[in-house]
C-alpha cells in the first residue's frame, strides 16, 4: 500500500471511532434523560386507559396487551419533534397494536382530518382536555409506551427512531 492510502484509511477508521463514540455517548445521555423523565410514571398501579377511538371503538390498552404487546404514543399535531416520530409510529402500527393518544390538539372532526391529511392509520383517542395524559403524568410530546401482559415494559420520551422503537417492541 502507499502512504496516501494508508493515511486515507487511517483518516477514516479515526473518523469512525469518533462516530462510534458519539453514538455511544449518546444512547448512554438519551437513556439517563428516559430515567429521569420517567420517574413519575407509576409502574405498580397502573391507571386505567380506556377510552373511545377517534374510529369509535372502545380501547382498553391494559385489557390489549395481555395477549400481545402494545405501543402506546403520547404525542401532539403541534408538536415539532412528533412530525418525525409519527410516521415511524404509523410503520410500526402494520405489524403491532398501536394506540396513539393525541393530546391538547383539537377537535374529533379536526384530528380526524388531520390524520386522514398524515394518512396514519394508528388507532387515536383525542385527549382534548389532556386527562388521560396527567393521569399518566405525561409532561413531555411524544413519550412512547411498550406494555406487555398490563405492564409498563418500556417508556421513552422526545425523539425515538423506527429501530429503537422496534427494539423497544421485541425486548417486551
Amino acid at each position: 500500500m502507499d502512504t496516501a492510502t494508508v493515511s486515507w484509511f487511517k483518516k477514516m477508521m479515526g473518523w469512525l471511532k469518533q462516530i462510534m463514540l458519539f453514538l455511544a455517548f449518546s444512547i448512554v445521555v438519551t437513556g439517563l434523560f428516559d430515567i429521569w423523565r420517567g420517574k413519575d410514571i407509576e409502574r405498580d398501579n397502573l391507571p386505567d386507559m380506556k377510552a373511545i377511538s377517534l374510529n369509535d371503538e372502545m380501547v382498553d390498552v391494559l385489557a390489549m396487551s395481555q395477549d400481545q404487546t402494545v405501543l402506546v404514543y403520547f404525542w401532539a399535531s403541534w408538536c415539532p419533534v412528533c412530525n418525525f416520530v409519527s410516521p415511524a409510529v404509523d410503520t410500526l402500527s402494520a405489524y403491532y397494536p398501536t394506540v396513539s393518544v393525541l393530546m391538547n390538539s383539537g377537535t374529533d372532526e379536526k384530528m380526524k382530518q388531520y390524520l386522514q391529511h398524515k394518512d396514519y392509520s394508528f388507532d387515536t383517542i383525542n385527549d382534548n382536555e389532556g386527562l388521560l395524559a396527567q393521569d399518566w403524568s405525561i409532561r413531555v410530546t411524544p413519550t412512547i409506551m411498550v406494555f406487555k401482559e398490563g405492564e409498563l415494559e418500556y417508556y421513552t420520551t422526545g425523539f425515538t427512531s423506527l429501530p429503537g422503537i422496534w427494539w423497544r417492541m421485541v425486548l417486551a
